[in-house]
C-alpha cells in the first residue's frame, strides 16, 4: 500500500493536507470524496520506512506456501486469535526460512502500529499489489478472514494453471533439447569424419552432403564466434524486453503465437475476469479494481486495454460497452457481463467467465501435446532425411563407380 500526500478543500472550502495511505491515486481520491473533502492535488511519497527484513535473491517464497499461510490465517483470523500471535506462530511453524523472515517483519512493523496491508506492501515479490489491497479492504471492512479465504482459491487456482502449463510443455521442451543436442554433436564429432573420406575423393558432391559440411564447418571452426553472437543476442533481447516498449511488444507476440497464443490469450483473461470479481466481491471500487486488475495479468499489452476500459468507464460508459470496444472478449462473454449489469451481480457473473476460460484453457492444455507432436515430426524427420542424403548419397555414388569401373 503506497503512501500518498494530498490537498484538498473540505465542506466550508478550506485548504488541508496530510497523507493517506491506499493502492493507487484513484483509490485515494476516492477515501477523500468519501471524507467530504475534493482532492486537489495527490502525490505518492516515498516510503520513509524501509523494511527490517533482508530476503535474499535465491530465497523464495513459493506458490504453495502462500496458499497455506491464506488458509492458516483464514482459520485464525476466524477463530478470533489475535493478528501478531497468529503470524508469530505461523513463522515458527513454518519451514521456509524467507517466509519466516517476512511473517516476523510483520509481526514486528504491526506492533509499531502499521497496518497489516502497509506492512505487507514492503514485501512487493511476495505479496502483489492486488493481494495488498484484498487485505486492505478486508481491515476497513472488518471481513480479513474472508479476504484470506478469498486469496487461498486465488492462488490455487493460479497455481494449477501453471502445473498444466508446464505439464503441456515438458515433452516438446524436452524434444527441442534433445534435436538441438544432436544436430551439435553430429555437427561437430559425427560429420568431420565423414568429411574426411569424402575429402579423398576428387568428385562433385550432392547439395545434401554440401549442406552438411558448410554446417559442420561453421560448427568447428568458428563454434566461439557462434557461442559469443548467442550470449550477446540474449543480453541484448534480455535489455530490450526490460524497456516499456520491449515488455509491450513482447507481451503482443506472445498473444499472437501460433498454438500457443489463443491459450495464452484466454488464460490471461482467466486471470483477469477471477481478479477482477475477487477485488468487486471486496469492495474495491470498480476504477481502482480496473487498475489492479492491469498489474495482475502479468501482460504489458493486455493491461493498457483493460487501462482503456477503465479509462472509458471513468467517463461515464458501462463496463459492457467498453469490454466490447476492447475487443478482448467473446460474444458469450460478452452476454455474460450484460446479464451482470442488469442483475447488478457482475462479480458473480465473471466468476462464471473466469470459469468458462479456466475450462477452455484446461482443455486446450491437454490437447497442445497431440498438435504439437506431428511438427516435431516433421522436424526430426527432415533432419533425418538430410542426413541419409548427405551421407549416404556419395557412398552410393562411389560404390556405382567401382562397380562400374
Amino acid at each position: 500500500m503506497a503512501t500518498f500526500s494530498y490537498t484538498a478543500r473540505d465542506r466550508q472550502g478550506q485548504s488541508v493536507s496530510g497523507s493517506i495511505e491506499a493502492s493507487s491515486e484513484m483509490a485515494a481520491a476516492d477515501m477523500l470524496l468519501k471524507r467530504s473533502q475534493i482532492p486537489i492535488k495527490i502525490q505518492m511519497q516515498e516510503e520513509k520506512q524501509a523494511s527490517s527484513a533482508i530476503v535474499w535473491p535465491w530465497q523464495r517464497v513459493s506458490m504453495t506456501e502462500l496458499i497455506i499461510f491464506s488458509r492458516q490465517m483464514y482459520s485464525l483470523m476466524k477463530a478470533g486469535i489475535p493478528i501478531i500471535r497468529a503470524i508469530v506462530g505461523l513463522a515458527e511453524s513454518t519451514s521456509s526460512s524467507a517466509l519466516n523472515t517476512v511473517l516476523l517483519d510483520l509481526a514486528d512493523q504491526l506492533e509499531k502500529g502499521r497496518t497489516l496491508s502497509a506492512a505487507m506492501a514492503q514485501h512487493p515479490k511476495i505479496f502483489s499489489r492486488l493481494v495488498v489491497s484484498i487485505v486492505h479492504v478486508g481491515e476497513n471492512t472488518g471481513r480479513l478472514d474472508e479476504s484470506f479465504l478469498q486469496l487461498s482459491g486465488y492462488f490455487e487456482q493460479e497455481m494449477d494453471t501453471k502445473k498444466q502449463i508446464k505439464q503441456a510443455t515438458r515433452y516438446p521442451s524436452f524434444v527441442l533439447f534433445a534435436i538441438v543436442v544432436a544436430m551439435v554433436l553430429m555437427n561437430m564429432l559425427v560429420i568431420p569424419q565423414f568429411a574426411t573420406m569424402f575429402a579423398k575423393f576428387n568428385t562433385e558432391l550432392p547439395w545434401a552432403t554440401r549442406v552438411l559440411l558448410a554446417s559442420s564447418n561453421l560448427f568447428v571452426n568458428y563454434w566461439e564466434l557462434m557461442l559469443a553472437a548467442l550470449i550477446g543476442f540474449i543480453w541484448a533481447l534480455k535489455i530490450y524486453l526490460q524497456t516499456d516498449k520491449g515488455r509491450h511488444q513482447w507481451s503482443y507476440w506472445k498473444l499472437k503465437t501460433p498454438l500457443m497464443g489463443s491459450i495464452i490469450v484466454r488464460a490471461t483473461l482467466g486471470r483477469f475476469s477471477r481478479s477482477f470479481s475477487m477485488m468487486l466481491k471486496a469492495g474495491v471500487p470498480l476504477t481502482s479494481a480496473l487498475t489492479l486488475v492491469a498489474e495482475a495479468v502479468d501482460n504489458d499489452y493486455m493491461a493498457e486495454k483493460i487501462r482503456e476500459m477503465r479509462k472509458n468507464i471513468e467517463r461515464g460508459e458501462s463496463l459492457l460497452r467498453v469490454a466490447v470496444q476492447s475487443e478482448l472478449f467473446t460474444p458469450l462473454v460478452l452476454q455474460m457481463l450484460a446479464v451482470g449489469e442488469e442483475t447488478g451481480q457482475i462479480d458473480e457473473m465473471l466468476t462464471e467467465v473466469a470459469s468458462f476460460y479456466e475450462r477452455e484453457v484446461a482443455y486446450d492444455l491437454k490437447a497442445l501435446t497431440a498438435k504439437i507432436e506431428p511438427i516435431l515430426i516433421c522436424v526430426v524427420s527432415g533432419m533425418v532425411l538430410i542426413l541419409a542424403l548427405g551421407i549416404f548419397t556419395p557412398m552410393w555414388d562411389m560404390l556405382n563407380a567401382y562397380k562400374g569401373g
